[in-house]
């Protein structure tokens, strides 16, 4: 027997027991609400999502092809039309997620208006997009829900069997969610009250960086600054307790390190004795060998391997690393995270090179041996570019001919049908499976693709319609092309809940209801 129908005695048992002032109930209609009502609360989500991470990062231990993918969405219906769309295609929505991505939120959300990716945006405007997120992809299923229910009641006595089947093993939209929580916006109690706001708007997995807070900068910027790894360490326990504090037990905590591309810290770390913690982290520090004599007025010098040295220090008051030390300092970021209570790890690079990344996870694994990495497909790289000139420096190096590409200018049209650029293009292709399985990357994710997606059509859209094609830039362009790749909005009153309304306006009013869904609806064009 299904959820469904166990639901619709139970309630049917209530409505016996409270008497003649339910007469007007339907223990039914009841009970169809409750099925598109799946999820009552936002711990309900995160609790529900944590379990399929921890399940599919058992999976990819077991197999590294069973990698996980997501794209970033900057509101509500985008993530409801992607998941709308992962199902049409896919008809499951297994190992696909959603990211939410703290710079969108910055560029996209924020009352300021478009804000640089520096955590100058509102606290509240991320816990509050996972709200929204997750607000419309229970719409989504209780709009599919309702639709099985009217073709359920149209259909006949032979029929309802595997319409009822597609009811019971309905399978949801909801899927887990990586929010990012920058560097935390603040001390390790500000980490803690956000963190739980996420928790408690659905969020299974919080992702946070080592950056100074409030010197944090987008990850494929310069001007990055990290910090101690004790100060990192106290806002991932901050993180952990929230999750533990809210009964979200199989919460997952993402920790990225931007040391690849960070030259600055603010902090010169504590340290008792040689090769702690601190030391360690001070160690990669560029300095010089001083005396008394030759310090200056307000130096800060540090005792280092049995000698004095003076870190160089910029007159922002940053000292700075040597350089050539990234690499080494993500590994040990990597390690101290993952020994102190981190999930999953986040190695912000500048490029996207699966030998570069191997490295640092082979040196890792050396310590930890199920590390393992989310990793972000940017937009901020130029994915064409980079990897003609991969193939072109493998080529040069096998000895090869080269002489008629310019390796700086590989990006133009002119290669594009050549040998060298469709050997690039399959790289792009298959750098997700290659990376998963040489790379230690469990889940990949776009940040920022809808927002670039939403600009394109916008643009093809406008120079369209304000052409000379006019009308039929949208009609060609846009309606003709939703009706026939079968796009759910193209019926957007119905997409918006107006048949959710209408059965509930059945529900509670019976014949009295004034429906939107009669036959001068223009929806019906679309049948």
């Amino acid at each position: 027997m299904s959820t469904y129908t166990d639901d619709i005695k139970a309630i049917a048992t209530l409505k016996d027991k409270e008497g003649s002032a339910w007469n007007a109930i339907n223990p039914e209609s009841a009970a169809r609400m409750r099925a598109q009502n799946k999820f009552k609360t936002g711990l309900d989500i995160a609790r529900y999502t944590a379990k399929i991470m921890r399940n599919d990062m058992a999976r990819y231990d077991a197999d590294p092809s069973q990698y996980t993918q997501s794209l970033g969405c900057w509101h509500g219906f985008i993530g409801q039309q992607k998941l709308i769309s992962i199902k049409k295609h896919f008809n499951s929505t297994d190992r696909r997620y959603l990211y939410l991505s703290g710079w969108m939120v910055a560029a996209l959300r924020s009352e300021f208006g478009p804000l640089p990716d520096q955590s100058m945006h509102e606290k509240t405007a991320v816990s509050a997009l996972i709200k929204e997120l997750y607000t419309f992809l229970r719409q989504a299923d209780a709009r599919e829900l309702g639709g099985l229910f009217r073709e359920l009641d149209a259909a006949s006595d032979a029929d309802k069997p595997a319409i009822q089947a597609k009811i019971d093993n309905h399978v949801t939209h909801v899927v887990p969610i990586i929010a990012d929580i920058d560097a935390g916006f603040g001390n390790a109690e500000a980490t803690y009250l956000l963190a739980k706001q996420f928790i408690e708007a659905g969020a299974c997995c919080i992702q946070i960086e080592n950056q100074v807070s409030d010197e944090k900068q987008c990850g494929h910027q310069d001007g990055k600054v990290t910090v101690p790894h004790e100060d990192f360490l106290a806002k991932i326990r901050a993180i952990r307790y929230a999750f533990l504090e809210l009964g979200v037990e199989d919460g997952v905590i993402v920790a990225r390190t931007d040391s690849l591309g960070a030259g600055l810290t603010k902090q010169i770390a504590y340290t008792t004795e040689p090769g702690d913690l601190g030391d360690q982290y001070n160690s990669f520090l560029d300095v010089e060998e001083v005396t008394t004599d030759t310090m200056n007025n307000g130096d800060v010098v540090i005792k280092q391997g049995g000698k004095l040295v003076r870190p160089k220090r910029l007159p922002s008051n940053l000292f700075q690393f040597r350089a050539g030390t990234g690499e080494a300092r993500c590994v040990l970021d990597c390690i101290t995270s993952l020994q102190n209570g981190a999930d999953l790890l986040w190695i912000e690079t500048e490029k996207p090179h699966i030998a570069q990344i191997g490295g640092m996870v082979k040196e890792i694994r050396k310590v930890i041996p199920n590390a393992k990495l989310v990793y972000n497909n940017s937009p901020s790289f130029n994915w064409t570019l980079n990897f003609r000139q991969q193939v072109y420096d493998a080529m040069k190096e096998a000895g090869q001919d080269v002489s008629a590409y310019e390796r700086a200018k590989l990006m133009s049209v002119e290669y594009d049908e050549t040998e060298l650029a469709k050997q690039a293009d399959e790289k792009i292709r298959t750098f997700q499976a290659d990376a998963a399985r040489e790379a230690g990357i469990f889940h990949h994710l776009i940040t920022l693709p809808t927002y670039h997606t939403a600009a394109l059509s916008t643009d093809n859209l406008a120079k369209e319609y304000f052409g000379d094609q006019g009308m039929l830039g949208y009609v060609a362009g846009v309606q003709r092309k939703e009706i026939r790749q079968g796009i759910a909005c193209v019926k957007h009153q119905n997409m918006s809940g107006s048949d959710l309304g209408d059965d509930h306006k059945e529900y509670f009013s019976g014949e009295a209801a004034l429906k939107a869904a009669g036959k001068d609806n223009t929806m019906n064009q679309f049948h």
